[in-house]
């Protein structure tokens, strides 16, 4: 699989975010779960702490610790100075400034980079890539992708957004995908109409659910997918 590290931007997100992002209860956290294009954040130190059991996938994860920490220390400024440039898109209530949001997010890059020499040993984290996942049909009971999918409908198609939704279904029976807006606005994804009408072509239950987690404006929302 190959990635080059200077296209990548990373941005990691804690537990508590995943909570809100998906709308997951104590019993969703109990549940297997396959995490899509995580990227650097904690959700799986802090949950694997917990005793939860969860598999996050990136093609970052071929790289080192000290690659990725570069390169997290290369973009934070830019991300910051983009944050500032697109200010009124954004709910400023939770977190009041760019720099208190980069302090929250750099405090979840830093747990994801102490515990991933140990994940990446224990299999919990793995260098793959959507849409295709190296695991058997029905290994998890739950897929979560975040700021990937339909976050950045400029680089990925309608196609893309459709086989990587249907490989995930084919490794879990439930999907939660957040959020369903283009990145750095407050635009729909266009992918959005048409891959529904794809998912609900093919048999599977689809439905948009409101989650209390809102930093993008209007950025309340994921996508439910669940086999029928």
């Amino acid at each position: 699989m190959t990635l080059q590290l200077d296209r990548v931007v990373p941005w990691g997100r804690s537990l508590a975010d995943y909570r809100d992002m998906f709308a997951l209860s104590d019993t969703d956290l109990q549940r297997s779960i396959i995490d899509c294009a995580s990227g650097p954040s904690s959700f799986n130190a802090e949950l694997t702490a917990q005793g939860g059991r969860v598999i996050s996938c990136d093609p970052v994860y071929q790289f080192s610790r000290e690659q990725i920490q570069q390169r997290i220390d290369e973009t934070y400024p830019i991300i910051i100075e983009t944050l500032h440039r697109t200010r009124e898109t954004f709910v400023w209530t939770t977190v009041k400034t760019p720099e208190e949001l980069g302090q929250k997010r750099r405090a979840a890059m830093a747990q994801f980079l102490a515990d991933f020499p140990l994940g990446l040993n224990a299999g919990r984290y793995r260098s793959e890539a959507l849409p295709d996942l190296n695991y058997p049909d029905r290994h998890f009971e739950l897929a979560l992708s975040a700021h990937l999918l339909f976050t950045y409908s400029e680089q990925f198609d309608t196609r893309f957004h459709i086989a990587a939704i249907l490989e995930m279904l084919r490794v879990a029976p439930e999907v939660r995908i957040f959020p369903l807006l283009e990145n750095f606005t407050n635009a729909t994804s266009p992918h959005l109409a048409p891959v529904l009408q794809a998912l609900n072509d093919r048999g599977y239950h689809t439905s948009i659910d409101p989650v209390p987690y809102e930093f993008q404006i209007g950025g309340n929302q994921m996508l439910r997918v669940i086999t029928a």
